[in-house]
């Protein structure tokens, strides 16, 4: 299923539902694997649990902030590392997410204009 062009009719509500389930499906899934490496790197490098793993990634990959304090110099690394990483994720996946609502509004706007005309 190609995005419609600006040439073309806006799609209707149940190709534009699929549309979005498809991108946020996709979105959550780059969550999950993000979500995941984090887990398992704190709870790696990190040495704490897998609960105070998933908690800590969670927070950090939405841009909250660390709640346990990385005692080794790998643990610290990683999670240097993994704070950057999550910083371009968290931009791209909700990017992704909002794409095909972004361009269906876009889209209708510019074919209003064109039937103004």
């Amino acid at each position: 299923m190609k995005l419609e062009n600006r040439n073309q009719k806006v799609s209707t509500i149940p190709n534009f539902i699929m549309r979005l389930t498809r991108y946020g499906l996709f979105a959550l899934g780059l969550v999950t694997i993000s979500v995941g490496i984090g887990v398992v790197g704190y709870h790696h490098f990190g040495q704490i649990s897998w609960l105070d793993s998933f908690h800590m990634a969670c927070m950090i990959l939405t841009g909250m902030g660390p709640v346990a304090e990385m005692k080794s110099a790998t643990a610290k690394i990683f999670s240097s590392i993994y704070a950057l990483y999550s910083g371009v994720a968290f931009l791209s996946i909700t990017a992704v997410f909002f794409a095909p609502i972004i361009h269906r509004i876009l889209h209708i706007l510019h074919v209003e204009e064109i039937d103004a005309e």
